[in-house]
């Protein structure tokens, strides 16, 4: 079983790109909170956020329900009925995250954050929630296909190959296209990953504004649902297009991302957070 060399510029590639991955989000959150004299805790208790309800939460009961040859178990009446109807199974990939992420956001802040009124919480914890989400997929993604790429070269990974036939011979075809993708992956490849993960975060921490002040005031309670709804939305178009329901090219596929990223970003802290500020200065203004 031969595959395709990965070249040393492909694994340069992935190994820059592993560093940014892990570097960014890093940096970004120390000179916030530095800047704005925040608690790291409020960061930490962002990407708690994202671990607990996605990874911890989230992932296991859609595994059950629309992937379970993901989790090793057979393929049961409700999965086969779901993948077999593609609007529907993105529709379910856009919902899982949207509920379970917006939902987490809201019980950190009634909880944990339940003293924290101060309008930056909002965008610390969005950094942590965003942050530790680009850490967590792409930076360990990217570390295990250097890996990959290690064991392609050396012939070692055709045994990944045939683990993956006996225990899951649905997946063997990922197998091969993780090969392919790493023989020719290019610069242009990472810059996709890198504006998809900007727009990402830009997002994460728009809808953590949303939903802060949804908890903060009762008459903006509604923003907590609209962030489910733009994140089903958001990740049910790109459910659309990987399974074949809508065929654009990726960079259409970020630019989709891009105007919905921006837009929650941009119009929750223009709309909400700017204004709040505006508000806190003029009650300053009152009170001298």
């Amino acid at each position: 079983m031969e595959f395709t060399r990965v070249g040393t510029e492909q694994i340069a590639l992935l190994a820059a790109g592993t560093i940014l991955w892990v570097v960014v989000p890093l940096v970004i959150a120390i000179l916030w909170v530095k800047r704005k004299k925040e608690k790291v805790t409020t960061v930490l208790f962002g990407a708690l956020t994202f671990f607990v309800f996605a990874i911890v939460l989230e992932k296991p009961i859609q595994n059950v329900l629309i992937f379970p040859t993901a989790m090793k178990l057979p393929e049961h009446a409700v999965s086969q009925f779901i993948n077999a109807r593609p609007v529907l199974w993105a529709f379910l990939v856009g919902l899982f995250p949207g509920v379970f992420e917006e939902t987490g956001r809201l019980v950190i802040y009634k909880t944990v954050l339940k003293k924290e009124k101060n309008r930056e919480v909002s965008i610390s914890h969005g950094i942590g929630h965003g942050g530790f989400e680009v850490m967590f997929i792409l930076g360990m993604t990217y570390a295990s296909y250097i890996a990959y790429a290690f064991m392609i070269n050396s012939g070692a990974f055709g045994e990944i190959v045939e683990q993956v036939r006996a225990a899951a011979p649905d997946q063997v075809d990922q197998v091969y296209a993780i090969a392919d993708q790493l023989a020719f992956f290019s610069a242009g490849d990472l810059v996709i990953n890198i504006v998809e993960r900007v727009f990402a975060v830009m997002y994460h921490i728009g809808a953590s504004i949303l939903v802060f002040y949804a908890c903060k005031e009762k008459k903006y309670f509604f923003l907590y649902p609209l962030a489910i709804v733009i994140h089903t939305l958001l990740d049910g178009l790109m459910g659309l297009n990987l399974a074949g329901v809508l065929t654009v090219s990726p960079w259409t596929m970020e630019g989709i991302a891009a105007i919905m990223g921006c837009g929650t970003f941009f119009g929750a802290y223009f709309l909400l957070y700017k204004k709040d500020t505006m508000i806190t200065a003029e009650a300053k203004e009152v009170s001298v």
